[in-house]
């Protein structure tokens, strides 16, 4: 019998990876998941695993609900056309929560946009504009949504939407890297510490679900 392609074959992560999120997600009875939205059908697993279990031995384990955020991707800025990630190529293509003001000012400049007037909302068409509608969505301090935010600025320069993206974002995360740069450049007792009474935590929170799970199943 021949082996079939390389190219057909299924890796084990395909069924592994749910699996064992679910168990992440189930051991520390979390009653509430931020997932992307392309989780979501994970975190139904998760949620399928208690259903099952809790019918079948009592009610025991938690049924977690999904928390999804309001934008469903953050797109490259080199390539709207594809998802914002840490792996690509270009630096300039994606924002790290570490840098810094000019650093993220100088990216979303050079973000690649297009040459129509003013700003509008539509991925199809303006994919480049749309992303940066999304982007300055997570950060608006109004909570408006990118639809809204065209709305609101329609009549601006993208140049000078630019400007105001980058300022947004600048101030959004202005708290998380100063407060990395602080952990960094102190003393690595206190990050030691922190993950030894995490781990503590996880360890005693897993051990309390597991003893209910041994006592509902006769074990």
């Amino acid at each position: 019998m021949e082996d079939r392609p390389a190219e057909s074959r299924l890796k084990l992560g395909l069924f592994s990876y749910p699996v064992l999120q679910a168990a992440d997600i189930l051991v520390h009875r979390a009653t509430h998941v931020p997932v992307g939205h392309d989780q979501q059908q994970h975190l139904e697993f998760a949620r399928e695993c208690v259903t099952n279990f809790n019918h079948a031995y009592g009610e025991c384990l938690i049924q977690p609900k999904t928390i999804t955020p309001p934008v469903h991707r953050v797109m490259s800025l080199s390539d709207p056309t594809s998802k914002m990630s840490k792996s690509h190529k270009l630096a300039r293509s994606r924002i790290l929560i570490t840098d810094t003001p000019d650093e993220i000012r100088l990216k979303i400049s050079s973000a690649l946009t297009d040459s129509v007037h003013g700003i509008s909302y539509d991925h199809a068409l303006r994919p480049g504009i749309s992303n940066l509608l999304s982007l300055f969505s997570i950060f608006d301090a109004e909570k408006r949504s990118p639809e809204q935010l065209a709305q609101a600025y329609c009549d601006t320069h993208p140049r000078l939407f630019k400007d105001m993206v980058s300022d947004a974002v600048i101030l959004g995360l202005q708290g998380i890297r100063t407060r990395y740069t602080e952990l960094i450049d102190s003393d690595t007792h206190y990050l030691d510490h922190v993950a030894a009474e995490g781990a503590r935590k996880a360890l005693q929170s897993a051990e309390e679900t597991m003893g209910m799970v041994r006592t509902a199943v006769g074990l």
